[in-house]
């Protein structure tokens, strides 16, 4: 069905054959942020810095119910756009909408003020603790953290939701062990959200840069300028040349066994499926990994295409909503940003009751998809304003940030 905006009724036409839905007047409750995107959630996050004080920053956030800690298990050592990319996820982490405080841990200062310079005109209350201000004793790390961290839970905890337009969302979409029915049935509905979400001036983000292998013009096409055409042949061709260089046969590793006893057989037969995902509107620009934008419109991220790390990106990119498709099922969910796990898989849905939080198995079986469009920008409303999904209850998520060099 198509939404007639002047008329306020829906009509039958169809558009290009494609599904398509116009969505007005959809609001979701959310925390108004001072600068950017509002929030879905409200965290304190718990940001480490430095490998040597992650065990102290789990003992803080263990200590600090409903906080979340994200990390890096490295140190110093990293160099070149290695380190320049872990930076600027680190501050991307910090930034996102969901996120109403943060107490950063650091073994090092200067690595603390680098983190810091690229937080500058950044609104939110921010508190950093470094080992040398407490004697390098982890117990007085945790003690001091866990005292500053109760401050800010407080004080976030006195923000109340707001209305909010669907027009501030920024969506994440992911696929992971995907199987005939994401092709046929998940993704294009995520393409149809995307649609309708661009449309009403929101954001979404997809990655896993290997599956447009094969689509790559496909999606150079909807390019919004030539670069950013050629931004895309470039990501997957660099992907490719990796594979290769490293010895790597990519048959039976993308798409990988579970998919190839799934029913997919090549990469490109994937990447069909991966890429309906991004819908039918321009594209753009060609985001690095974990590369924030403020921006409406349809984004691609050059970033690996397994699901932690990739996910990751997305959140140090400012969604805050994840729309994962999966066919077999997969379990991991971001933990910054609550993750929706949809599948077409009747079987799957029925397997994995406490996993699969939309079950779209309906259009398989011949239900309008326009039924199912709706019924999902349902649920993405409700889980934006606060409906948690299994993966936050059930405690799946975790953040990963991808590496890209050698450490010194």
């Amino acid at each position: 069905m198509i939404f007639d905006e002047t008329s306020g009724k829906r009509s039958e036409e169809r558009l290009d054959k494609r599904l398509y839905l116009v969505t007005v007047k959809n609001e979701f409750m959310g925390y108004q942020r001072q600068s950017g995107r509002p929030g879905i959630r409200n965290y304190l996050l718990i940001l480490n810095v430095t490998g040597l004080t992650e065990p102290t920053a789990r003992r803080i956030s263990a200590n600090l119910p409903g906080s979340i800690m994200a990390s890096t298990p490295y140190g110093m050592g990293m160099i070149g756009d290695d380190a320049q990319k872990t930076e600027a996820t680190l501050s991307g982490l910090a930034l996102n909408p969901n996120v109403g405080a943060v107490l950063i841990l650091s073994a090092d200062r200067s690595r603390c003020d680098l983190i810091m310079s690229h937080l500058q005109g950044c609104k939110k209350p921010i508190k950093t603790i470094v080992f040398d201000q407490v004697g390098h004793d982890s117990l007085r790390m945790s003690d001091e953290g866990m005292r500053q961290g109760a401050v800010l839970m407080r004080d976030i905890s006195r923000q109340q939701r707001t209305p909010q337009p669907l027009s501030a969302l920024f969506l994440g979409f992911e696929c992971g062990l995907s199987d005939p029915t994401s092709g046929i049935a998940a993704n294009p509905l995520l393409g149809a959200i995307a649609d309708s979400l661009v449309k009403t001036g929101g954001a979404m983000v997809m990655g896993e840069s290997l599956e447009w292998l094969g689509l790559e013009e496909v999606l150079a096409a909807r390019a919004v300028n030539p670069q950013v055409a050629q931004n895309i042949r470039d990501a997957v061709l660099h992907r490719e040349a990796c594979a290769k260089k490293s010895g790597i046969n990519l048959l039976g590793i993308n798409p990988n066994r579970a998919n190839i006893r799934a029913g997919l057989s090549t990469i490109e037969e994937k990447a069909g499926g991966s890429v309906a995902k991004s819908g039918s509107s321009p594209i753009s620009a060609v985001l690095e990994y974990g590369q924030r934008t403020d921006q409406p419109g349809v984004f691609l991220m050059d970033a690996p295409s397994y699901t932690p790390e990739s996910l990751t990106g997305f959140v140090a990119a400012g969604a805050q909503l994840m729309l994962f498709t999966t066919g077999v099922g997969n379990s991991y969910v971001s933990a910054m940003a609550p993750t929706i796990k949809i599948s077409g898989n009747d079987l799957t849905a029925k397997h994995l009751p406490q996993q699969i939080d939309f079950d779209c198995s309906a259009i398989m079986f011949g239900r309008d998809p326009n039924d199912e469009i709706q019924r999902l920008l349902n649920t993405i409303i409700e889980v934006a304003s606060g409906a948690q999904t299994f993966g936050e209850i059930l405690g799946e998520g975790s953040e990963v940030i991808s590496r890209f060099g050698p450490s010194l």
